[in-house]
This record gives C-alpha cells, structure tokens and sequence, in this order.
C-alpha cells in the first residue's frame, strides 16, 4: 500500500492523483492522505506543530499570499473527509472529481463546488451531508493524517510514501491520461525511491525545458 499525500489547492498533487487513478486498476494499491500545504508552510510551526488548521474556523478568512488557502483546504479536506465514510471508492471519485472541478475547470474551492463533486460521482447526498455535521470527527480523522504527515517530514505535494516506508515529493509538470505512459512512470519513480544511489533530489536547470513526450 501506498500512501499519497496531498492538498486539494496543488495541481502537481492533482497530476500526480490521477496517475495513481490510472494505476490502481493495473493492481497498484494507494490510500488517499491529507497534508495541509498552509500548515506545513506556517512560520509558527518551525520549531514544531504549534498552529493546527483543524483548529481554525471554517469560515476564516487566512489572509494573504498562501494563508489565503486556508479556508479553501480546510473546507475541502473536510468534505473530503466525509465522502470517505462512504467508502474509498466514493473518496478516490469525490476526490478526483473535486480536483478535476478546481483545476481543469477554474471553480473555486467552495459550497457549490463541493456539492457538484459529490452529486456528479452519486454519493448519497443525505447521508454525506450529515456526515459533514459531524465537524469533530471529521477534524479528528483530517490532524490523524496531519499527524501522520509531520512524523514522515512531508513538506510538499504530492509525496509518495511506499509500503517500505521511502517516501518522496514529485513535481508533476505534466498530466497523464494513458495508463502505458503512467506505469512507465510509476516504475522509474519508484526505482529512483528503491534506488542505492542515495539521490535525494533531481532539480532541472531553471532554463532547460523539461522532455516532453
């Protein structure tokens, strides 16, 4: 099994989402985890977990630059949250319709938004609804992954986390629809992790384009 962490506002998580979607009916196992980008970047959180955004309103307003997606994340790892208690398919559709919605489509991280998702992938609306009632224990489940996140290091999205505990942060610039093209990745990522070259990190040079197939 492997763990993907991610955040709703990141299109390099959204690129690498669907890849996995491509690979999961070829056999490969991912299980959906939520890192808060706004938390992990928070400058009180250099010496350790000291702000929390499952301890914000969901209203809030997080102010500018990046605390300005505090209550768009928030509020969708929560909806997530509750699409999840219908079981991991109706979370990797919800999911991956809501991300769908937001990057390819440009619609905002909001009510509306999180309804369309819900309804276009036919979750029991009543039962998700009330579900999301449950503010608590949906904040509980949303800080266990949090929690989870910080003990590996995560520090971006998405990170891959393999069932031998390697794990690492990819940069996905391009989108992968075909699912040859996505286990040909898969399998170079995961030599890479596997690897002993001990390569921690492949940076491009700010003006070499990546290669493009």
């Amino acid at each position: 099994m492997t763990d993907i962490f991610f955040d709703f506002v990141c299109p390099y998580a959204w690129r690498g989402l669907e890849m996995a979607a491509l690979l999961r009916p070829q056999g490969e196992s991912f299980r959906l985890r939520h890192f808060s980008l706004v938390e992990g970047n928070h400058p009180d959180n250099k010496d350790g977990l000291n702000w929390r955004i499952t301890d914000q309103p969901a209203d809030a307003d997080g102010g500018e630059e990046y605390m300005q997606y505090q209550r768009p994340s928030l509020n969708a790892f929560l909806a997530a949250q509750a699409a999840y208690r219908q079981g991991e398919e109706a979370a990797w559709n919800f999911t991956l319709a809501l991300y769908r919605a937001h990057h390819e489509q440009k619609r905002e991280l909001e009510e509306a938004t999180f309804t369309q998702a819900a309804q276009e992938v036919r979750l029991n609306l009543e039962q998700w609804q009330r579900d999301r009632q449950d503010a608590a224990g949906l904040r509980r489940s949303l800080r266990a992954d949090l929690d989870a996140a910080a003990e590996i290091g995560v520090f971006g999205t998405p990170t891959f986390v393999l069932d031998d505990g390697s794990a690492a942060y990819y940069r996905f610039e391009n989108l992968v629809r075909d699912p040859d093209r996505a286990r040909q990745l898969w399998t170079l990522y995961t030599n890479v992790l596997h690897s002993g070259a001990g390569i921690a990190t492949i940076k491009r040079a700010k003006h070499r384009p990546a290669h493009r197939q």
